[in-house]
């Protein structure tokens, strides 16, 4: 969902299309409005819903593969949410247009790559290794040597998580060399994802933004998954799952995160929110069955420790 400084950014991690708050870098401008406890069960909510609606998605990779599975999943919400929001994109200048579309460009980027890894990897894996970037782009931003070294203890929990591989009936299996290639490129579109969408939400105040970045991440990918997508949308009950797919990865994410974040500080928001690969990790277990060995449960570990660590010793700017 997936992370990072903006106050208005959807995904997932994984590959989220929520707002996005990154391991220390989020709006802290909201004082906390209510009890911590209201703010963990919202957050928590969150990352339970959107890796929900990562397993659902799963369910249309054999029919629409994770083109065409994206694209209905950021197609429904966006009818969804400009549905909800109208935005008047009449008034709208140039430079708010290429704002809006950059958000949307990052956004296909961030879910598309990651669910084209889902099809090869593990969900918690995936979701684990993705936070590479949000993470990274910290660091970048801060500076310091300390969050270099939070980035190194992730990539350390990234290594030990390749090497381990995945228990899989007693098996040992390592991971797919293109599903790590994949999920670490939408990494790279997550880190873009959160400095456009501080942009766009900048530039365009309000929900209408993100609205519209939707639609736009949609047409990105529509010629990619138009095919897949029209398979699916072939099969009325396939078609249902898509909608839930949507809703459960991108507008109760980001309705409950919009909540979270105005109940709980900027670092308990952040702490919370690094807890996305665990929850991946049991999601993967609950719903799809993978099973993670010792070693690999060890490694996600570090790379939540390593998120929160980041979000603890960043420092406290401004509203990103």
């Amino acid at each position: 969902m997936t992370t990072t400084a903006t106050p208005a950014a959807p995904g997932s991690a994984g590959s989220r299309t929520a707002p996005a708050v990154s391991p220390g870098t989020a709006a802290d401008s909201h004082p906390a409005a209510g009890p911590g406890a209201v703010a963990a069960l919202l957050v928590l909510g969150s990352c339970t819903s959107l890796q929900a609606g990562a397993a659902l998605a799963l369910r249309l990779f054999p029919v629409g593969g994770a083109p065409g599975a994206t694209l209905l999943r950021l197609a429904l919400a966006a009818a969804v949410l400009v549905g909800v929001t109208r935005p008047r994109v009449r008034g709208w200048r140039p430079a708010q247009w290429r704002a809006v579309g950059l958000y949307g460009i990052s956004m296909a980027g961030t879910n598309g790559f990651f669910y084209a890894a889902l099809a090869r990897l593990p969900l918690g894996t995936a979701v684990t290794i993705q936070f590479l970037g949000p993470l990274t782009l910290a660091a970048v931003l801060s500076r310091r040597w300390r969050d270099a070294g939070w980035v190194l203890l992730a990539v350390a929990g990234v290594l030990t998580l390749g090497l381990a591989g995945r228990s899989d009936g007693g098996a040992g299996h390592a991971l797919d060399p293109v599903g790590v290639a994949l999920v670490l490129v939408s990494a790279a579109f997550w880190a873009l994802y959160i400095v456009a969408g501080s942009r766009a939400s900048a530039a365009v105040p309000g929900r209408g933004g993100l609205a519209v970045a939707m639609a736009a991440g949609a047409l990105v990918l529509l010629p990619f998954g138009a095919d897949g997508a029209v398979r699916v949308a072939a099969r009325p009950h396939l078609l249902l799952v898509a909608l839930g797919t949507a809703v459960l990865a991108s507008v109760v994410p980001y309705t409950l995160e919009l909540a979270a974040m105005r109940r709980a500080p900027r670092r308990v928001f952040g702490i919370l929110l690094s807890l996305e690969p665990a929850v991946a990790t049991l999601a993967g277990w609950v719903l799809l069955g993978q099973r993670t060995g010792p070693v690999a449960v060890a490694a996600v570990v570090v790379v939540i420790a390593a998120s929160a660590g980041a979000t603890l010793t960043a420092r406290s700017p401004g509203p990103a």
